[in-house]
């Protein structure tokens, strides 16, 4: 994850070199959010003409600002700029933030998201679409000609959702959902509508918090601390409960290497498909241990 307030420079040349790095390091994906900084799709774009193999995606551009024609454009220019290793994230971001900060509505969020995939996803592969609905009435084309259709994941962590995300998307990207939460809930009721959709396996991104230290408990209170703001949000501490956690540093990879990547396994084990490592920190030495530590990992992967 870039963006997120923990790289090791966090403008935007500095998150461009970083894209670099991550890249040379052989990390497979490298993921960013909108949230009150940079917005991720231009700022991804730029990344896209910086690297030329690791795949770039939002985790998550909310929906209710965009129009779905514009969340379309934008994506395509992007998958253009990223020569097809773009993937959108796609999510309804939380009430507070859509009725209190923008001034929205956020009446009927899986309506919403409904409607919303109604006009960006024919748009996205066909390039036009004539759709009547409550929310959205839009007959209109686009033309990216150099642009790839790009994958689209829908941030899910309630039943509607989730059924959404498998039946209409190429799956969720989650965040601060426990691997026996992942196990039990959110992958069966991905697997699900994906398989009565005749849709293939899904995918299923994990964003976790990671941190390889030597004092897990420590670092645990340390990641509750910086992520306090999540575990006030309804959706985000419905899932650390039926986690039995109670906060985000219960839920975060935390431990020295050995402890550490049996976590990341036992992820595997739930059921996930990528893992989005947040290299939550105080310092930047261990940011850079646990980068090291995780790129070792993936060598240890692909040996295997």
């Amino acid at each position: 994850m870039t963006g997120s307030g923990f790289d090791p420079d966090s403008g935007l040349s500095g998150m461009i070199n970083n894209a670099r790095r991550i890249e040379q390091l052989g990390f497979h994906s490298l993921w960013m959010a909108t949230i009150y900084n940079y917005d991720a799709l231009t700022a991804l774009a730029s990344m896209g003409t910086a690297t030329d193999r690791i795949e770039l995606g939002t985790a998550v551009v909310a929906t209710h600002p965009r129009h779905p024609m514009a969340m379309a454009q934008q994506a395509l220019t992007a998958s253009a700029a990223c020569a097809g290793r773009f993937t959108l994230g796609i999510g309804l971001s939380h009430q507070y933030v859509i009725e209190q900060e923008m001034g929205l509505s956020y009446a009927q969020p899986a309506q919403h998201m409904r409607e919303y995939l109604n006009v960006l996803l024919p748009l996205l592969h066909e390039g036009t679409v004539d759709y009547r609905g409550e929310r959205y009435c839009t007959k209109t084309t686009l033309a990216v000609p150099e642009a790839s259709t790009p994958s689209v994941v829908i941030a899910a962590l309630g039943p509607a959702m989730l059924k959404l995300a498998g039946s209409r998307a190429d799956g969720t990207t989650l965040w601060l959902t426990g691997p026996k939460t992942i196990a039990e809930h959110t992958v069966p009721t991905l697997r699900q509508a994906a398989n009565d959709a005749g849709r293939n396996e899904p995918r299923v991104i994990a964003g976790m918090p990671v941190v390889l230290t030597d004092k897990p408990a420590a670092a645990r209170e340390m990641v509750s601390e910086k992520l306090a703001l999540y575990a006030g949000i309804p959706s985000y501490r419905a899932m650390l409960e039926r986690e039995g956690a109670s906060g985000p540093g219960d839920v975060a990879l935390a431990g020295n290497e050995s402890e550490l990547r049996q976590q990341i396994r036992s992820l595997g084990d739930s059921g996930v498909t990528d893992l989005n490592a947040v290299l939550v920190s105080e310092d930047k030495a261990t940011y850079e241990r646990t980068l090291a530590f995780l790129a070792d990992e993936l060598k240890n992967y692909a040996a295997e």
